[in-house]
């Protein structure tokens, strides 16, 4: 079920907004959850300046920090919280004078009732559109019992009735068991969640676990807080991305390297590239990304394993020229770290690349990289799945490069398999020829077309890529310690007349 744009708030954080289908729904109560620092604060800030933007009254109650606590923190962004009221439930300078019992109103001290009333004084006088309630851990503990506690927030829900107030409870699950009185009170709820790997920096996630009346993006969505606030990248699903564009091939201007792919590589298909390091792996996806820019397409280069400037010289050694920039005709390249990026980050980097700058090719150079940015590969396959999907349903060219352990022979191994996810497979390889360690290129399967099936020598140098007639006189190539085949039929047939 969706709602009119007009009947939604939005909240302001990139990413959630489109989470949540527009916005929260008007006029209802939302419950947001999670640990102490999961930036719920800072949330709860994005969806009363969006409201101040739209000219909606904004109202922070706050039992757990200060006004200056909460400016100082809205600082820290480059935010400023001038217009929106601020109600901290502190004693009058009057109170202070030492003959007073309270300096603050402390859960332990303060009675629920007086609480209720202060708070429900202040809704009435600032009269908001947007409401944030910080937090419901002193609400419960003033409550002292479980029966309580509902009713008041139910009391709450109530005098909201007729308001046209959006509200926010902010609740740091600090209750000995999951709050799910709250949540079935709550007209939606928002989990976040924050978890420190053993290195690198920490990883955020995002799920709703409730919205009633409209449909949402469900599961985790991966998030980070940083200057600036919240961003929430959400999980990429292929399908919500139909297919726009026809398929064409696209060459790589290296007229063997063409003629071993059946033509080229057909739009809207993936083409993984495997071997040893040092193979030339990324020197043919960078070949085929700087061939298309040279036609009029946009490319997007996402490198994991060097920096910037050393993808350049190695271009620059194949006497390749890369048009850095965001434009058709251009190729912009991002330096990923592994240790601070996730893989729904990653994958927003990617959609971004095609949706705003047109990307019609993409190098993700390497699935190593891509590996390592994952805290637990058990989910590498399915977002790399999705990843795959959504660039073919946008009629994108993908080059996955993928290092091998190893250097030659039976041995080397891969550390994911994804070669069935692939459309194509391109495999790289050493070996040993007249006391010298040569490169061999194959292909060993090509979904959308014919191919190829012999192997030929690979080689490189300041005026490109080079690839040999067929291998025909060797056999064992791919062992890494080829025999000729005349050879082999000389010594046989000696050892016959012997």
């Amino acid at each position: 079920m969706s709602m009119e744009a007009s009947s939604r708030s939005r909240i302001g954080v990139i990413g959630l907004d489109e989470v949540l289908h527009g916005g929260l729904i008007k006029a209802r109560l939302y419950l947001i959850d999670g640990n102490p620092g999961a930036g719920k604060t800072t949330l709860a800030l994005h969806f009363l300046l969006e409201g101040m933007r739209t000219g909606e009254r904004g109202l922070y109650v706050t039992l757990s920090e200060t006004a200056e606590e909460l400016r100082a923190g809205a600082h820290s962004h480059g935010w400023s919280l001038s217009g929106i009221e601020i109600v901290e439930l502190i004693a009058d300078e009057s109170e202070f004078d030492g003959e007073s019992q309270l300096t603050m109103f402390h859960p332990s001290e303060m009675d629920l009732t007086e609480t209720t009333r202060k708070v429900l004084e202040a809704i009435e006088r600032v009269n908001p559109r947007r409401l944030v309630f910080d937090s419901l851990a002193e609400l419960r503990l003033l409550a002292q019992s479980s029966l309580r506690y509902r009713r008041q927030i139910l009391a709450f829900k109530q005098f909201l009735v007729g308001r046209d107030c959006t509200a926010l409870m902010l609740d740091d699950r600090t209750a000995e068991a999951a709050d799910l009185q709250l949540q079935s009170i709550a007209h939606g709820v928002i989990s976040l969640d924050h978890k420190a790997p053993n290195y690198g920096r920490a990883r955020r996630e995002m799920q709703i676990l409730k919205f009633r009346g409209s449909d949402f993006a469900s599961g985790f969505h991966d998030f980070v807080l940083r200057k600036g606030g919240l961003t929430v990248f959400p999980r990429l699903a292929a399908g919500d991305h139909a297919d726009s564009t026809g398929r064409h091939f696209i060459e790589s201007g290296v007229t063997d390297l063409d003629s071993l792919l059946g033509g080229g590589i057909e739009r809207g298909t993936s083409t993984l590239l495997v071997g040893p390091p040092g193979s030339g792996k990324s020197s043919i996806a960078l070949q085929y990304t700087i061939a298309a820019a040279a036609r009029g397409d946009h490319g997007a280069i996402f490198a994991f394993e060097e920096t910037i400037s050393a993808t350049m010289v190695r271009s620059q050694g194949l006497g390749l020229t890369i048009n850095q920039g965001t434009g058709a005709g251009q190729i912009e390249v991002q330096q990923i770290d592994p240790a601070e990026i996730s893989p729904g980050q990653f994958a927003y980097m990617v959609r971004e690349s095609v949706e705003k700058n047109n990307a019609r090719v993409v190098d993700i150079d390497s699935l190593n990289g891509y590996l390592n940015a994952m805290p637990a590969d058990r989910f590498l396959t399915a977002q790399l799945h999705e990843l795959l999907a959504y660039l073919s349903n946008r009629g994108v060219a993908t080059f996955i490069v993928v290092a091998q352990n190893g250097v030659m022979g039976a041995a080397m191994s891969s550390p994911v398999d994804a070669s069935y996810l692939a459309d194509s497979v391109v495999m790289l390889r050493f070996f040993e020829h007249a006391g010298q360690v040569k490169k061999a290129i194959s292909v060993l399967k090509k979904r959308t077309g014919s191919h190829e099936e012999s192997i030929r020598e690979l080689s490189f140098d300041g005026q490109g890529i080079h690839l040999s007639k067929p291998l025909l006189q060797l056999r064992g190539v791919l062992t890494g310690v080829p025999v000729e085949v005349e050879s082999v039929g000389r010594s046989a047939n000696g050892g016959a007349r012997g």
